[in-house]
């Protein structure tokens, strides 16, 4: 088999990762990610004669196995185009397919089973004249080759993986200061909402904020006084939770922050952020000291979107995944901007931002054009001595955040109001 490179580190000090066969690439996924994969399929771009690892895409295995072709054929596209964008085409791909066995399942069977998913992913890559050299099926702490006829390396029955932290890539990730942040079930919980019963109250506090902001959102006249008293109260809940340290592990810190709002403050804030140009206004708080507790903030905000207000989580775990992208997280945003699409697939924040984050871009390019954006809103109001409100000391980068014609996010549905389940939709812009 080829030889794969992996470059860690800052560019200007990067050093190369030789991968050498199946075992040492399947050690590689966590690191390739940041996270251990569960339930995903994952595609990595090559490079080169020497096989040097480029764009990575992963999403969730499809469940029906009738959706494994087109699913297939969408992201050898989506992986070959984003490359081209991004630096150059493929020489090829690698692909890994990651799932646990299922209730009576053995390991072994899930890759017999996931057998032609692999060989339709391997097909949609060959027709775009993508070579993919080896394919994976990674199940129960053992790996398989759909690639490799050699016994001696990869035997019928499978491999055991590398025990963790002892393989060449698990040093090189130590030495760059590289963290593997779990499972991608823990990260995915840390956004998923409230279940039974702790939801009742803070589902009927939603009802009482809905019936009292949505009236004044929709009269227009009270919509910028709604956007103040919720990027206020957003700040309060900022400070109130630079004030608390984290606890030891992320489900105890989690629920510190659960605890730290109550259902009518969450309720408040959730509403006032479905307003676009709201939201885009709290997507500045992007960076500087305080970027961890408005993240903690994000999460613990989308966790209160229970029962029927589920899809309202796509506006704070859109900021969250801006947030963690911005602050050098890029593993937390693609799972916190998934999510979002999850929910809402065509909410263009996350859209936008799960894409550039996906082809390696910048953050900067944004948070430059946020700055510039909100200086160009306060600017007029000091000349002529208006007053404006200032931001707290703590959140990103102490100032409100943009609107204008470079808002992030912006689509048809812009000042779109209606009902979803019997309750008004305030939801105005993606």
């Amino acid at each position: 088999m080829s030889k794969h490179h992996e470059p860690f580190g800052p560019e200007s000090t990067q050093q190369q990762v030789t991968l050498r066969g199946p075992a040492e690439l399947a050690d590689s996924l966590p690191y390739l990610l940041g996270f251990h994969p569960t339930n995903s399929v994952v595609m990595v771009a090559l490079h080169g004669n020497r096989g040097r690892f480029g764009g990575r895409l992963r999403v969730g295995i499809p469940e029906s196995s009738h959706e494994w072709q087109p699913v297939a054929e969408q992201l050898a596209e989506g992986l070959i185009s984003g490359s081209e964008r991004r630096q150059a085409r493929p020489d090829g791909v690698i692909i890994f397919l990651c799932q646990d066995p299922k209730p009576g399942e053995t390991s072994a069977d899930v890759m017999e089973r996931l057998r032609p998913f692999a060989q339709q992913l391997r097909k949609a890559c060959g027709s775009l004249d993508v070579p993919v050299p080896e394919a994976l099926c990674i199940s129960d702490g053992r790996f398989w080759s759909y690639c490799c006829p050699d016994a001696r390396c990869c035997p019928p029955e499978g491999s055991p993986l590398t025990l963790p932290g002892t393989s060449v890539m698990a040093a090189a990730a130590a030495y760059a200061g590289i963290q593997v942040r779990g499972s991608l079930e823990e990260m995915e919980a840390r956004l998923a909402p409230w279940q039974p019963p702790r939801t009742v109250s803070q589902e009927r506090a939603l009802d009482d904020a809905a019936a009292v902001l949505v009236p004044r959102i929709l009269a227009g006249a009270d919509r910028d006084e709604v956007a103040a008293e919720t990027l206020n109260a957003a700040r309060r809940m900022v400070r109130r939770i630079e004030r608390t340290p984290q606890a030891a592990g992320w489900q105890k810190s989690d629920a510190v922050d659960d605890d730290l709002m109550t259902d009518d403050e969450a309720a408040v804030i959730l509403l006032g952020l479905q307003d676009r140009t709201t939201r885009d206004r709290a997507a500045e708080w992007m960076e500087g000291p305080a970027a961890g507790s408005v993240l903690r903030l994000w999460r613990a905000l989308s966790r209160r979107c229970v029962g029927s207000y589920a899809e309202y989580a796509a506006a704070p775990l859109t900021l969250a995944g801006w947030v963690a992208w911005s602050t050098g997280d890029e593993p937390g945003a693609r799972v916190a901007l998934a999510r979002a699409l999850s929910l809402d697939p065509q909410y263009t924040f996350a859209r936008l931002l799960h894409q550039a984050c996906n082809e390696g871009l910048d953050p900067e390019v944004l948070r430059h054009c946020l700055r510039k954006e909100r200086s160009s809103r306060v600017a007029p109001r000091k000349q002529s001595g208006e007053r404006t409100v200032k931001a707290p000391k703590s959140p990103g980068t102490r100032r409100d955040a943009p609107t204008g014609t470079a808002r992030p996010g912006t689509s048809a549905s812009e000042g779109r109001t209606g009902r979803r389940n019997g309750k008004r939709d305030t939801r105005s812009g993606r």
